[in-house]
């Protein structure tokens, strides 16, 4: 017996990546490299949110980049200069490495020429993805998990009928002033309804303990919320802001509880654990990195 009058939620090949800004948490360094591009060990942060899209089934990609940070799609082009050496040295590992960001996805740029905002940055994402449903990641925002934290989005989509979700976090409630804070009301074990998204609320105004983190999956109708968006604070477009309106203007938009460790690497110290963990637990680095920190007096815990 087929069932195929039931509703099919469309499935999400599109991933947009804001990574317009201009980094000067991580000045000097930012003065000529992107901070997308600063590597965590071998691996650019970007390619590690580029590997996340598409290890949950996203095959295009749209990076939003600021003027300036062209060099963010050259990552993902072919190297002819570097790939003749290789081959003509043999150098069969080395060439697959080279090979790997290429391979991941069909990436494409946008240039987001004013800074108007993260809301503006994915706006601009519109001409390419068109009228599809897209994962959004932030372009310096890393989860690793044993599920790729948008496949464990797309997974509550898929079994919450479709509709808009965000990927959250809990935080102490110390924090909130730090995070777009969700507001709604609970639907089951694992994801609530989103009403509002309040943007750093001080501690004693936080709707829940839950925070905005990571990402999002958007319905296409997001797109027409933040071409009418106006202005917010400083002036500009933000995404949190248009995903609160459309929850009140009726559209579908869920909370999901994101499971592994998460890593904001556009901050010095979430970028820093990021590189030590993952020097931690790699068989290249690992048992390097071990005895330097025993040489320092620290013992780090069996990866």
């Amino acid at each position: 017996m087929t069932h195929s009058h039931e509703p099919q939620v469309k499935p999400i090949k599109y991933g947009v990546v804001p990574a317009g800004g201009l980094g000067t948490r991580f000045l000097p360094i930012t003065r000529t490299v992107p901070k997308e591009l600063l590597p965590i060990v071998d691996t650019a942060v970007i390619e590690l949110v580029v590997s996340e899209l598409a290890a949950s089934g996203v095959e295009r990609v749209v990076i939003v980049v600021g003027p300036g940070k062209e060099s963010i799609e050259s990552y993902f082009r072919p190297n002819p200069k570097i790939e003749r050496r290789l081959q003509i040295e043999f150098r069969k590992d080395e060439l697959e490495l080279l090979h790997r960001p290429e391979k991941l996805a069909q990436v494409r740029t946008v240039v987001q020429k004013e800074q108007k905002g993260n809301g503006h940055a994915v706006l601009m994402a519109r001409p390419l993805v068109g009228a599809e449903p897209f994962a959004m990641i932030w372009g310096d925002d890393i989860v690793l998990a044993k599920e790729p934290a948008v496949a464990q989005l797309m997974r509550a989509r898929e079994r919450l009928g479709g509709g808009s979700v965000v990927g959250c976090v809990r935080v102490d409630t110390k924090d909130t002033s730090r995070y777009g804070m969700v507001a709604g009301t609970k639907v089951d074990a694992d994801a609530m309804r989103v009403i509002a998204i309040v943007e750093k609320p001080k501690p004693d105004q936080a709707p829940s303990d839950l925070a905005a983190v990571h990402g999002y999956l958007l319905e296409p109708e997001i797109f027409d919320v933040l071409a009418s968006a106006k202005p917010g604070v400083g002036g500009e477009i933000w995404l949190t802001d248009a995903v609160s309106a459309l929850a009140r203007q009726g559209g579908t938009v869920w909370a999901v509880e994101l499971e592994g460790q998460r890593y904001d690497a556009g901050d010095k110290v979430g970028y820093v654990n990021a590189f030590l963990d993952a020097a931690l637990g790699r068989a290249d680095t690992a048992e390097a990195a071990r005895q330097h920190l025993k040489s320092l007096g620290w013992t780090p815990p069996d990866h």
